[in-house]
């Protein structure tokens, strides 16, 4: 499994685990929702710097969203 696929299947189970639709969480990270749809989707390469503003509201680190 490539880094975009880890990252995208962590990003998404994080997110159903709080309960959060995209664009409750697209807000609380402050992204468009459509650019969470695309990097849950595997179909975006974030930077890093994005993958730390992923990271934030949900109280993980950006390492843990890649591993």
């Amino acid at each position: 499994m490539d880094v975009r696929q880890r990252l995208a299947k962590n990003l998404r189970r994080l997110r159903t685990e709080k309960g959060w639709s995209q664009e409750d969480f697209a807000d609380r990270a402050g992204l468009h929702r459509t650019y969470v749809s695309d990097i849950e989707r595997g179909a975006r390469n974030p930077t890093i710097t994005v993958v730390e503003k992923l990271a934030a509201p949900l109280g993980v680190s950006a390492s843990d969203l890649l591993a």
